[in-house]
């Protein structure tokens, strides 16, 4: 065997060693949903962008219906989700357009631009919650947000005003 072939066959093995394949598929997972708010959500997941914060669309698994996924690691976006844990009546939502996206206090009010973010749009239903990875942050949370936030208000049923 010639160096120049043992050369292709080690970058071939380390190619397959290393998954050539790209990031693992993101699975998402949305509870169960009334039939509206099954087809509000199949709606504003066929009308998601190819590419969100710079990031382009990878694939999903599960309910692939119900979410999309941008990078790796992923912006996630889910479709039916339940309301946040920690959400109050007095809790602080990020107004983006007619949109309200509710933002965890410890995450809000932390000087640490790279922890994780989960939002959850509230002012609007079904609800929708996007996961954002700190090293896309800040301005993939709020590229994110405002991309989306257009498309939320165009599939989705208006049901309030979050504060």
């Amino acid at each position: 065997m010639s160096l120049r072939t043992r050369g292709v066959v080690a970058s071939a093995l380390v190619l397959l060693a290393t998954g050539c394949g790209g990031p693992d598929p993101v699975r998402i997972d949305a509870p169960d949903l009334s039939s509206e708010d099954a087809a509000a959500c199949r709606d504003l997941v066929a009308a998601l962008p190819d590419s969100l914060a710079g990031q382009d669309r990878v694939d999903v698994t599960g309910d692939t219906a119900y979410g999309a996924a941008w990078g790796d690691p992923a912006i996630v976006l889910t479709c039916g989700v339940g309301a946040p844990a920690g959400f109050t009546d007095s809790s602080t939502c990020v107004q983006v357009g007619g949109t309200g996206w509710f933002v965890p206090d410890d995450v809000l009010l932390s000087d640490d631009d790279g922890l994780d973010v989960t939002t959850t749009e509230l002012n609007h239903r079904p609800r929708v919650e996007l996961f954002v990875p700190g090293g896309y942050r800040p301005e993939g949370f709020t590229n994110s947000i405002g991309a989306i936030g257009p498309l939320v208000e165009q599939h989705l049923r208006r049901t309030g005003r979050c504060h």
